[in-house]
């Protein structure tokens, strides 16, 4: 009975997901997801400005819990995956639905970070693999990579101006994507007002630049010698 049962539930759920709603919810879901991660590692990053014990302490304490911190890659890996398939089957049921384009109308109508979301995706996904290959695996770093020690791994990495330059761009890219995800997430789940929209589009602007900024003044703090003079 119980068989049936869940028989039943994935059934249901995986006809909830061909819809056009079922796969915006997934991207919403995902996207919280992704944003909390965002949240946290801009936070665990911007411990470089306390100095490289502080930043070096906290990559030991991330590491000494193994489990938790494979759960959570685990975790990201699925929600960027879910992220990604269900923005693409979403653009195709858009597409499907209205075969001829409206190219002067959606121009005016659409935000350029909204235009750009579709290429911006898989650009950040790919600077997020160069990211790990780089700072957390050392396959891609700078030949002074040392496990656990984040400090001089970020240094070294962001005083090649091509890595840094790299990461500038995406962080605006990322800018961008975060600035148009977070506020059409609450459209797609059906908080939408002429009073209210206007407010969480500032707002997501906002969180977006922030969050650029923080993430941005990491290189530029490396290349101008205000972090990691001493290394």
């Amino acid at each position: 009975m119980s068989s049936v049962a869940a028989d039943s539930h994935v059934h249901r759920a995986f006809h909830f997901y061909q819809e056009s709603l079922g796969k915006k919810v997934v991207m919403a879901a995902t996207g919280v997801v992704l944003f909390g991660y965002l949240v946290a590692h801009l936070l665990g990053n911007m411990q470089v400005y306390l100095g490289a014990e502080q930043m070096d302490n906290y990559a030991a304490f991330l590491h000494s819990m193994p489990a938790l911190l494979w759960g959570v890659r685990a975790l990201l890996l699925i929600s960027i995956v879910g992220h990604i398939v269900s923005s693409i089957q979403l653009a195709r049921l858009k597409s499907a639905a209205r075969p001829v384009s409206y190219v002067k109308k959606e121009a005016i109508a659409s935000s350029y970070a909204s235009r750009t979301m579709m290429w911006s995706g898989p650009i950040i996904a790919f600077f997020v693999i160069f990211h790990i290959l780089d700072l957390t695996t050392g396959a891609a770093g700078a030949a002074q990579f040392q496990d656990l020690r984040a400090y001089e791994n970020l240094v070294y990495s962001f005083r090649r101006v091509p890595v840094a330059a790299f990461y500038i761009v995406a962080m605006v890219l990322l800018c961008m994507h975060l600035y148009h995800g977070l506020w059409s997430m609450f459209q797609s789940m059906g908080v939408s007002h002429p009073r209210y929209t206007p407010i969480i589009k500032r707002a997501a602007a906002w969180v977006a630049i922030l969050m650029a900024v923080g993430f941005i003044s990491i290189p530029i703090s490396v290349l101008t010698g205000l972090v990691g003079a001493n290394l």
